[in-house]
């Protein structure tokens, strides 16, 4: 058994799409590339399919990741461009590398993401980011199926800085970008959830909903406050361990991996 890690991304109109939406056209598409797939047991047999902390639904992305479990071996640029060919566009296969460690989903430390806010000034956003930040927490509400939960917002920022957008803008049309770094807490702290803390610290309320993307996520590097690709270990092990003549992974340690949980 072979397993392959994968980044795709969540673009335009598709941010709007459900993980139950992406879950249907992504097994569409390993139907179209012929890809070998492992399948659960029991009376309804699945795709082993792994998905790690996706987006909510109306919010892009670029640094969503999963993980397939397959029955004969693959090479993973090749499949990457199977892959990449059988999706609608907008969901695209930016990156894959074979699995060689244990743990992607617990590498999921934090994410970058990007707000941006139409008919807000530069000047408003940073006003609000100072106050968000300045403040030693920040009670938010959000509903959830046991109705409404109270919890702060403010201990999983790690950062929080706002910008003018890069493309040139009307003057009369104001437009401000945060850029967030969120740690990856419980109860999750989503982008949301910051808003609404801009708000009740700082009354800062965008006239129009705001575009929310994730510009990436992974391990969190505490002494630079950065997020690290969370492929790149399994990168490393490919290097450090090239295959044998079997194409199967050198290192004792890799043959002996198990697939993490299936979704």
């Amino acid at each position: 058994m072979q397993r392959i890690r994968l980044r795709y991304t969540k673009r335009g109109r598709l941010r709007f799409t459900s993980h139950r939406d992406f879950q249907r056209a992504f097994e569409r598409a390993l139907r179209r590339a012929e890809v070998p797939m492992a399948y659960s047991a029991g009376f309804t047999p699945h795709p082993k399919v792994s998905y790690a902390n996706a987006a909510p639904t109306g919010t892009g992305s670029e640094a969503e990741y999963l993980e397939i479990a397959l029955t004969e071996r693959r090479d993973p640029a090749k499949l990457k461009d199977l892959l990449d060919e059988s999706l609608p566009a907008g969901l695209d296969i930016t990156d894959i590398v074979e699995a060689r460690t244990s743990g992607l989903a617990d590498r999921l430390q934090a994410s970058v993401w990007e707000l941006k806010l139409d008919g807000v000034t530069v000047e408003d956003a940073e006003r609000a980011a100072e106050a968000f930040l300045a403040a030693e927490s920040v009670e938010v509400q959000r509903r959830t199926k046991n109705g409404m939960r109270s919890f702060d917002a403010r201990a999983a920022v790690a950062a929080l800085e706002a910008s003018r957008p890069t493309a040139d803008r009307p003057v009369d049309n104001p437009c401000a970008i945060l850029r967030l770094v969120v740690r990856h807490v419980t109860p999750a702290v989503r982008p949301d959830d910051v808003l609404s803390g801009l708000r009740a610290v700082a009354d800062l309320a965008p006239p129009v909903p705001v575009a929310v993307t994730r510009l990436a996520q992974g391990p969190f590097d505490e002494e630079t406050g950065t997020v690290t690709d969370p492929l790149a270990p399994d990168r490393e092990a490919v290097t450090a361990a090239p295959a044998d003549r079997s194409g199967a992974a050198g290192s004792p340690a890799a043959a002996a991996q198990v697939p993490e949980g299936s979704a």
